[in-house]
Formats: structure tokens, C-alpha cells, sequence
């Protein structure tokens, strides 16, 4: 029996403009009610009065999907699986959004932490949720689920082929609400959408310039779970149908590559998709071509057919001539110079500023330092830097990324502190790197020798994310050895893919004993000092308390759980440990009151005092396995006791909960 379980998302999820699905759901069905969200009315105001220049606005209507259908049939929030051929772009020109969607839904299971589960039927109350990712946290965005339409038409994404799923329809309005209307979706950036879908970083890949095996590349970051889209170019500065069946200035999925048999040698082909779910390109090998038909490749049938959905194949080299960039996103950078291998490792380190309401003053503005360390010389394109902007803090009218930086080589011994703004003058050279920008990110790939760094950058009236990707050795596993951190900011680091680390370690990739989680820590985790090793009795309580099937195990979203507390342990210790690397006892209240995980939670002095002498020895001092084992035991018994009692201030157990809760967990 485990008490410990969450029934929320294993990461902390921000709740937009402070609305709770749970409770406005439940309030809506206890008084029969359908959700009208106030926060995003069925006004003009949530269109934008550009999209409806020259429109009869006295037919506008927001109809929910019931009333749309006048009962012909019952509407679905997703039918025998969501499908890019769900999705048909409307009025708006967010086709950068839905191409990155189309992408999304080749991988089900990230698709799924957007939508969750929701329906028409079960406890339907006219209200929906979704999530998207900001500035290093999930944010929960609530909508009620009327629709704009005009003269009978949706304005916007509508149900395809009249197959009345709405969770496209839903989605848009929920991102288009994240922005402020649906106006302010009307052109956008590919890698913006990839970035808020996923969290992860986006690789820019010029068409015109990269020498590689372009199927072999898209074959292997598909193989890593990656959500590739590309672009035309905008010879007009308008989308617009072109003779060859492209769009120009429009935004495409990219959904395979083969290699396939024609005539007497191969032809490399590559597969698109059009959020219009029409205007198909008319080329060599577009649905009914020639080279369709003469082509005895066995795998044509698996292949090719010849449908109306917006989805195509074309050759590599057409591909090349008529887009011009091809993005790669994923949770870690893709660099495909030399093709890359899922076994690459990578450290990542993250650092949040949050926005200064007030600070207008350009006197109060200063240079912020972030330093980080290149363990060994690696091959090219071994550092990625990557700033994150929450589009709330930014204008409308904004079209340029509100701040830059730069990187610099130092020693490594004067940043016990920081160094004075004299120090990067503009006569200093930085180390030079290839960028590329959008609306809400930036980022950069750096080719950096072994060595200290500091990126710096002037600090903005703005909520920034900073990550920096290193790529680690493939046979150092103590990355306490690989490099440092030392943070200004706030700061979190995670290292390597959690997912692969998983993996890795789990038993026939299901799930990870107590000794396996030993190894795993020990060699993927550890920063402490030498001899700050976790012990197995350490990892038997820590998968005891993480274990929510009391099974003595720790499956693939149990250890995600664990893995999002380590890396704010991690943070936490690195932040509040003294430069001789001692983290002190007096300094263990810091630590509760840091972790987010353990927000809301309250001790007295006494129990301070009490898990003082529990988790530190005799000098004073707490290693990190300590660290972990107490914040990690405080969130699981204050949990525990929220879940059993039933008034907040006492509990009653029988003898077999009392046991088993005592000897377990």
C-alpha cells in the first residue's frame, strides 16, 4: 500500500491566469452548467478586429461543437486516434503552430501530455484544458469550447472531413487564448511552436548549405522521437498558392524519407505534409506522377496513395530548391553533421530570470554572467545556448528577440564572484558561434575547446529562460568531473536525456530496482564531494518512497517523478553549499523552502532540529544522498498525511496501515 501518489503531473504545472480546471469543472456540473470563460469572452476582442476587416460581422456566432452539429451527429474530442489529417488550417495564418502540431502527433505519447484525456460524454461541462511549455515549466491553459463561425463557416481550424473531432479546434483556441487572441497567432515562427510543444531545443538546418545524407538525417532524428517541420521562402511577403502546387511564406510537416528503386539506380525521396489539407506539390513524384507509376520498388504500396490530404512525397532535390530551412526539435540538440547517434550524452544547465515590474530605469539595468565549463575536446558543435522568452512579457508589435549575448573564454579561478562590467569591453573577443532567432528564442551552436566560460547578457524587464547543452564523453560517467556551475540567477541543471538514462539502466526497459537506481545515481547524478556515493540502503528508501505500486520498483513514469526532484535537489545543494563544498545543517531550512516540489509545506523548529540530527553527521555537514532522502521523505509523509486525514489535523490508521506505511514507505 503506497500513500504517496499524485494524481497531477509529475512536474509542477502553472495554471494560466490562475484558473483551475478541476474546480471550474466541477462547479459547472454541480449547478448544470456549460463553462463560459471570462478570461477569453466570445467577443471580437479574442479574434482581432484585422482578421475580420471586410467581413459581415453581424453573422459572427461562438457556437459550442454540440449546436454546430444540430444533432446530425455527437461531436468527439478525438476518434480512433488524433492524426495530422485531423487538422484543417482556417483564417488565420498560424500554419507555423499546426505544422508543428502535424509533427506532434507522430509521437502519441508527447502528444498526449498536451491534450489529456477529455471527452464530450464524461463529465462534459463545456470546458477544456491543454498544456504548453514556458520558460522551463508546463503551463495549464482552461477554455470553454465555443467556436467562432461566420456564415455557417469556422473561422478557424475546423474538423476535417467532417469526421467532428475537435480537439485541433480546441487546441487552437487554447494557444490562441496563451497569446492573447487569435490575431496574435497570425504569423509566427516554426521553432516558437516546436519549443512550446516540447520543451526542447531546435536545431535550424540550411537546405541550401548542408552537405549531409538528407534522408539518412531525417531517418535518424525521427528514429530519436524528433518533430521536424519546414518552410518555404516569401519571394511576395504573402502566402500564396504557387503553379508548382507549394505555398510560399508557409509552413510544412515533415512526415518521412526513403530511398527508393527507380529505373537503374535510387532516387531519395522525402515526405510533407500542409496544414490546408490541399494544394499538393504537382512535381516529380506528387501523388498520380509518373515516376509513381514506373517505379517497382517492392515497398510502393506501403509507400504511395494517391489521396487529397495535403500529404506528398517530392525528391530530395526539389525539396532542396523550392524550402529553405528544415528545423529538428528535440528534448536534447540534434547536431547531424556527422549523423547522429542516439548514444550521444548530453548535460544540460538551466537559469531563470524572472521580470522586475518597475524597473524601467536604464541605470538599474546590468550585465548578468552565466559560467560553464567544456570538460574535453569534442568534435564540432559541442555547446548549444538557448534563451527562452515568455511571449506575455513581449509587445504585439515586437518583432525582433529583446535581448542578445555573448560568450567569452576565461580562468576558472576568478569567478569565486563575478566579474566587473569593465572586463567585456567591446574589445574583447567573444568566441564566435552560429545563431538563428525568432520571436520568443534564440539560439546558438558553439564549436568551444576545453576550457571556463561565461555567457553574458544584459539583463532585460523581461522572463527569460537560459539553457547551455554540453555534449559530454561517452565513457565519463561522473559528470562532477566534466564541468562546473556557478549562477548569479537562479538557477536548475539536469543532465542528459531522462529518458535514455531510464533505459539504460532499467531492466529489460521496464522498470529499475533499488540496485540498478544505485548505479544510476552514482554514475549519471552525483556531484558531491569524493565518497558522497549513495548507498543501497539510500536507494531502497528512495524507490520505497517514489514506489507508488508498491512493487519494490520504479517504472518509466515513477522514475520521471523522481528524476524532476533530483535535478531541484541537485540545484538546490549547488546553490546553498559554501565554495569549500560543505552544505551545513543550519542551511537545511534553505533547502525546504527552495524546493518547489515542497511548497505549501510548513515544519516547526523542533522538527527542524529533529531531521537535523537525522540527516547530517557529526560536523554539521549533509551530503547530497542525505539531502535527497530528507526533502524526498518530507514531500512523501506531508502527502501521506494530507491523504489520510480527514479534517487536516489528525489521522487514524488500523495496525496493518500503520505497518505497512512505517516498514515501506
Amino acid at each position: 500500500m503506497a500513500y504517496n501518489q499524485e494524481t497531477q503531473a509529475k512536474t509542477p504545472v502553472i495554471k494560466f491566469k490562475g484558473q483551475d480546471f478541476n474546480f471550474l469543472r466541477d462547479h459547472c456540473l454541480s449547478r448544470g452548467l456549460l463553462f463560459e470563460d471570462e478570461t477569453f469572452p466570445a467577443e471580437t476582442s479574442s479574434i482581432g478586429l484585422q482578421l475580420l476587416q471586410g467581413r459581415d460581422l453581424s453573422s459572427l456566432r461562438w457556437k459550442r461543437p454540440r449546436d454546430i452539429l444540430k444533432g446530425k451527429s455527437e461531436p468527439h474530442f478525438i476518434l480512433e486516434g488524433a492524426s495530422r489529417f485531423d487538422i484543417q488550417q482556417g483564417k488565420a495564418g498560424d500554419c507555423w503552430f499546426l505544422a508543428a502540431l502535424g509533427s506532434l502527433t507522430q509521437n502519441p505519447q508527447h502528444l498526449q501530455k498536451i491534450l489529456m484525456d477529455q471527452s464530450f460524454s464524461h463529465h462534459y461541462a463545456g470546458i477544456f484544458h491543454f498544456r504548453f511549455w514556458q520558460c522551463g515549466q508546463w503551463v495549464e491553459v482552461v477554455v470553454d469550447d465555443r467556436l467562432p463561425v461566420l456564415n455557417r463557416e469556422y473561422l478557424f481550424v475546423q474538423p476535417r472531413n467532417n469526421n467532428q473531432e475537435f480537439w485541433p479546434c480546441l487546441l487552437e483556441k487554447a494557444y490562441a487564448k496563451f497569446h492573447g487572441s487569435y490575431l496574435n497567432l497570425h504569423y509566427g515562427f516554426l521553432p516558437d511552436a516546436l519549443v512550446d510543444l516540447t520543451g526542447g531545443v531546435v536545431t535550424d538546418i540550411n537546405l541550401h548549405s548542408f552537405p549531409s545524407d538528407l534522408v539518412m538525417m531525417v531517418k535518424t532524428a525521427a528514429k530519436t522521437g524528433s518533430l521536424m517541420t519546414c518552410s518555404t521562402p516569401a519571394p511576395t511577403g504573402e502566402a500564396r498558392g504557387m503553379e508548382n502546387g507549394l505555398v510560399s511564406q508557409h509552413a510544412y510537416t515533415v512526415t518521412g524519407a526513403e530511398r527508393i528503386r527507380y529505373q537503374r539506380s535510387w532516387e531519395d525521396l522525402i515526405r510533407l505534409w500542409n496544414p490546408w489539407g490541399r494544394m499538393e506539390w504537382r512535381g516529380r513524384w506528387a501523388d498520380g506522377s509518373p515516376e509513381w507509376q514506373e517505379t517497382h520498388d517492392q515497398r510502393k504500396a506501403l509507400l504511395y496513395e494517391n489521396k487529397e490530404d495535403g500529404e506528398f512525397w517530392m525528391s530530395c532535390q526539389d525539396f532542396r530548391d523550392n524550402f529553405s530551412c528544415l528545423y529538428i526539435c528535440n528534448q536534447f540538440p540534434i547536431i547531424l553533421n556527422k549523423g547522429n547517434l542516439p548514444s550521444e550524452r548530453w548535460s544540460q544547465m538551466m537559469f531563470k530570470n524572472r521580470a522586475v515590474p518597475g524597473n524601467t530605469t536604464e541605470g538599474l539595468q546590468r550585465d548578468m554572467q552565466y559560467i560553464f565549463s567544456v570538460p574535453e575536446s569534442m568534435e564540432d558543435n559541442n555547446v548549444v545556448i538557448s534563451f527562452n522568452i515568455m511571449p506575455q512579457n513581449l509587445k504585439a508589435k515586437d518583432e525582433k528577440f529583446p535581448l542578445n549575448f555573448k560568450v567569452f573564454k576565461v580562468d576558472a579561478q576568478p569567478f569565486r564572484k563575478s566579474l566587473p562590467p569593465t572586463f567585456f569591453s567591446e574589445f574583447r573577443n567573444a568566441v564566435k558561434g552560429i545563431a538563428f532567432k525568432t520571436k520568443c528564442n534564440l539560439t546558438k551552436y558553439f564549436s568551444l575547446s576545453p576550457g571556463t566560460y561565461v555567457v553574458v547578457t544584459r539583463i532585460q524587464r523581461v522572463e527569460f529562460l537560459l539553457r547551455i547543452f554540453l555534449k559530454m564523453p561517452d565513457d565519463d560517467r561522473n559528470l562532477s568531473s566534466n564541468f562546473s556551475l556557478t549562477a548569479i540567477e537562479e538557477s536548475l541543471l539536469e543532465s542528459g536525456s531522462q529518458e535514455s538514462i531510464f533505459h539504460k539502466y532499467a531492466y529489460q526497459g521496464l522498470d529499475i530496482d533499488a540496485t540498478r537506481l544505485q548505479s544510476l545515481l552514482n554514475q549519471e547524478l552525483l556531484r558531491g564531494t569524493p565518497g558522497d556515493t549513495f548507498s543501497l540502503e539510500e536507494c531502497r528508501s528512495i524507490v520505497a518512497l517514489m514506489d507508488l505500486k508498491a512493487n519494490g520498483r520504479l517504472e518509466q513514469e515513477e522514475f520521471s517523478r523522481l528524476w524532476n526532484r533530483l535535478v531541484q535537489c541537485q540545484s538546490i545543494f549547488q546553490n546553498i553549499q559554501e565554495y569549500s563544498g560543505v552544505f551545513r545543517s543550519l542551511d537545511l531550512w534553505k533547502a525546504i523552502k527552495g524546493a518547489d516540489f515542497l511548497a505549501g509545506t510548513s515544519i516547526s523548529n523542533m522538527l527542524l532540529d529533529l531531521m537535523t540530527l537525522r540527516y547530517s553527521d557529526h560536523s554539521g555537514r549533509v551530503s547530497f544522498p542525505s539531502l535527497v532522502c530528507c526533502l524526498l521523505r518530507l514531500e512523501a509523509m506531508t502527502k501521506t498525511f494530507q491523504n489520510l486525514s480527514s479534517d487536516g489535523q489528525g489521522l487514524y490508521l488500523t495496525k496493518m496501515e500503520w505497518m505497512n506505511l512505517v516498514m515501506y514507505n
